[in-house]
């Protein structure tokens, strides 16, 4: 038995009246846009914000947690210096 012959992905079906859209506008939304950055998220991590204010606000709250903990933290000097890269890969 034949399989019914498809239209090519070229063909658009009929239904489709472009007319009655009106004229497309190229840029519509980027002004709007302009100066944000969209990071799309997982789908378990977008249900816990509802909002992008509140995405924010945990960003903000992390970024003060790893301020806190990198200042806290103490510097550690090496005792002898490293060997230079070159040193090592000839080891």
């Amino acid at each position: 038995m034949k399989k019914a012959s498809r239209k090519s992905a070229d063909e658009m079906l009929p239904e489709y009246d472009f007319a009655a859209m009106g004229p497309a506008v190229r840029g519509k939304y980027a002004e709007q846009l302009r100066g944000t950055t969209l990071v799309p998220l997982q789908p378990e991590v977008a249900e816990a914000f509802p909002t992008s204010e509140a995405v924010n606000e945990a960003l903000r709250a992390v970024l003060r947690a790893a301020a806190v903990v990198r200042r806290s933290a103490p510097v550690r000097k090496r005792s002898r210096p490293r060997a230079s890269r070159s040193k090592r890969l000839k080891a």
